[in-house]
């Protein structure tokens, strides 16, 4: 699944530099009337920094107390770890049902250059917030049954008692 969402925000950011750049070229360089670019770009950088919150939570790039969490026998790290993935879910189950609500409430209201209902970009909203629970629910079986516990919150964080 991080896969797939990775290569999607890639591509995302691709489109989005490539967007950005004919927004340049069109108001200074090359002056052609097109308008759409700002909008898609808004639409393009809300899609894929909501979908690369998921990506963020595979790698155990989320938020963590990493000082005290390091500090920790194994045991009440995994625990705490765990809990780290109960409450985080928690978060992200409500901003998906209340996500929901809101890209609906678009529907009936149109995006200023497109004239499209605003529910399509809504939907970045519980789209990300039911990736990110399927990763938490994910991540928080492999802490549960990890032969070890975790030695950090960040995969990208050396543990403590390791030369940086």
């Amino acid at each position: 699944m991080n896969w797939l969402v990775e290569r999607v925000c890639v591509a995302l950011l691709v489109l989005l530099v490539l967007d950005v750049w004919l927004g340049v070229l069109v108001r200074y360089v090359i002056p052609l009337p097109l308008t759409f670019t700002e909008e898609l770009a808004r639409y393009l950088m809300i899609w894929m920094a909501l979908l690369a919150v998921s990506s963020g939570i595979a790698h155990r790039e989320h938020i963590g107390v990493e000082f005290i969490f390091s500090r920790l026998p194994a045991p009440v790290r995994r625990w705490l770890a765990i809990a780290f993935d109960v409450i985080a879910f928690a978060f992200f189950a409500a901003l998906f049902f209340y996500g929901i609500g809101f890209a609906v409430k678009g529907f009936s209201r149109l995006t200023m250059i497109y004239q499209i209902p605003k529910g399509w970009p809504f939907m970045g909203v519980p789209l990300a917030a039911l990736m990110a629970c399927l990763q938490l629910l994910l991540v928080g079986i492999h802490d549960a049954f990890a032969e070890r516990a975790p030695k950090s919150t960040g995969a990208s964080l050396p543990p403590m008692d390791e030369e940086i």
